[in-house]
């Protein structure tokens, strides 16, 4: 692994590796992207938002490639409204969507062109994703101000933060949004409306 000098710099000024400054729901723009997971080959994959929509953006190219949704947004299983996150799951080699609007979270096959998938979880309203190196999922639910991990095909989870309604204390959580999850299964989270970064430590009670 190439090491970093503590003299290390970076160059003054950024490269654009997707979409420009402008919005629309051509493939070689974005509209409002929300969040965003690097592959192992450096491919974007990133929940475009305001297009409603998936799109995969290889190193280099031009434009990039719908994977989920039509760029309008809906109910049908082929549709996704306001798309917050996505992860890939590489051992099924799929697409995890926190389709925010439809309030749930769903499962599509990366190659698949067809709408075939699943529906892992519904009646939340998801915010963001991670995923622990044993495949548990977890899912901050920015309306019930907590988040949760599931084993893939369980609709019920367990509490890991959170749940004891909206406020500033450190058993608490408003509009938790944004998640990140590290080798010891310890949780961060972004408390949006607190201000804050929270840090939830494996079996906290």
């Amino acid at each position: 692994m190439p090491s970093s000098s503590v003299n290390s710099q970076w160059a003054q000024n950024g490269v654009t590796v997707a979409g420009n400054h402008e919005w629309s729901d051509s493939g070689n723009q974005l509209q409002l992207p929300e969040c965003l997971f690097v592959n192992d080959d450096q491919t974007l994959v990133i929940a475009d938002f305001g297009n409603h929509r998936i799109i995969k953006w290889k190193v280099g190219d031009k434009s990039g490639q719908v994977v989920a949704g039509d760029s309008c947004k809906g109910i049908q299983f082929c549709q996704l409204k306001w798309p917050t996150d996505v992860l890939i799951d590489k051992e099924t080699d799929s697409l995890i969507i926190c389709d925010q609007g439809n309030r749930r979270v769903v499962q599509l096959p990366c190659q698949s062109e067809t709408s075939q998938g699943e529906i892992l979880i519904d009646n939340i309203t998801c915010r963001g994703l991670a995923m622990d190196h044993h495949r548990y999922l977890y899912v901050s639910d920015c309306k019930k101000h907590e988040v949760r991990r599931y084993q893939i095909g369980d609709k019920n989870g367990t509490l890991v933060a959170g749940s004891n309604g909206k406020g500033v204390g450190l058993n608490q959580l408003n509009f938790p949004s944004y998640l990140f999850v590290d080798q010891q299964q310890n949780v961060y989270i972004s408390d949006k409306e607190n201000h804050r970064v929270m840090k939830w430590n494996k079996d906290a009670k």
